[in-house]
């Protein structure tokens, strides 16, 4: 059952926040940060974040939800089992390690034994380098699905993160919410690089002057993300010039961010659906359709919408966001 789909709101406070084109130092305020600085470590929207920071993907979204090369340039269906992504050449990792196919093959391997991401990889059977810059993902079975799966491969330098570590431990492993080498040790091909991070405090970000894509657009010489969970403190943060953006912005506090002196608000729309999964298991009247239909019609999608939501929000009548693969038009 669908309670809707989101809609992003964030804010920027406009006297400290620079819009012309000289460097800036930007300060954002967030409501939790990213758990580690391995990119394979967990799966959420603040890891996700981090990894476009710092690392970059074979592919990504556009906000209009098309395809985009990054560290791929192009790719080719070979057969209905194999798609081919020929990669850039001349990118290097901020170690100074070159890019090549092998990170890439590394790369996956390692996502397929990460907890929180090998079912997202278990369709791919097998990665396969080509030559030193072209790469093969191989499918079990005929998948649809794989240029979306490769929007989470961000390829680490499997030279930096390969060996062990001073205390004998695998720099490679993957340790969930633990300590490891690879959440606190970064050699991506990103944007930016990292300078410091105090988990829970700060991360500060500082722009890769190496950085392989020269027509990328912006200002920012140096970021930091600040984690404030508490909403409403986050505005205040925004309000008194202690930061120059936040981001979410709850629907309370709307208004007020809105009508700020020197603030602004910018919406933007968001595909997360949240879902009341029902576990028919636990409860075995679940298992009957006209039990779950009723639990369905009992809840007030537009009330939801409205008054929880503050109107941010869609009432949902599908899984899949317009934009996505197996969006059906016709429901609502």
């Amino acid at each position: 059952m669908k309670k809707g789909l989101s809609k992003i709101a964030l804010a920027l406070f406009a006297a400290g926040f620079a819009f012309s084109v000289s460097a800036a130092d930007i300060k954002v305020g967030v409501a939790s940060d990213a758990t580690s600085l391995d990119p394979q470590e967990q799966l959420s929207g603040q890891t996700l974040e981090m990894s476009h920071l710092v690392f970059d993907p074979l592919m990504r979204y556009t906000q209009d939800l098309q395809f985009e090369p990054r560290l791929a340039e192009k790719y080719e269906r070979i057969d209905d089992k194999t798609v081919r992504f020929h990669l850039r050449k001349g990118v290097k990792f901020h170690s100074g390690n070159d890019f090549t196919a092998d990170d890439v093959v590394w790369t996956v391997n390692r996502l397929k034994s990460s907890v929180d991401f090998k079912a997202i990889f278990d369709p791919i059977s097998e990665v396969k380098k080509v030559d030193d810059y072209t790469v093969d993902l191989i499918t079990a079975k005929p998948f649809p699905l794989v240029l979306q799966t490769v929007t989470y491969i961000f390829p680490m330098d499997s030279k930096f993160y390969t060996g062990k570590t001073e205390a004998g431990k695998d720099k490679a492993e993957i340790v969930k919410n633990g300590d490891s080498f690879a959440s606190t040790n970064v050699s991506g091909t990103g944007p930016f690089t990292v300078k410091f991070r105090e988990q829970g405090v700060k991360l500060d970000y500082a722009r890769n002057a190496n950085y392989w894509d020269k027509a990328s657009k912006g200002n920012v010489e140096n970021l930091t993300v600040v984690p404030i969970k508490e909403d409403a403190t986050r505005v205040a943060a925004l309000l008194g010039g202690d930061v120059d953006m936040i981001y979410p912005v709850a629907p309370n506090d709307l208004e007020r961010v809105k009508n700020g002196k020197d603030s602004q608000l910018v919406t933007l729309s968001g595909t997360r659906a949240i879902i009341i999964e029902l576990n028919q298991n636990t409860n075995p009247a679940l298992k009957d359709k006209r039990v779950r239909q009723a639990i369905n019609y009992a809840i007030n999608q537009v009330g939801i919408v409205e008054k929880i939501n503050k109107g941010f929000g869609t009432p949902a009548g599908q899984l899949s966001p317009k934009g996505y693969a197996g969006h059906n038009e016709a429901l609502v």
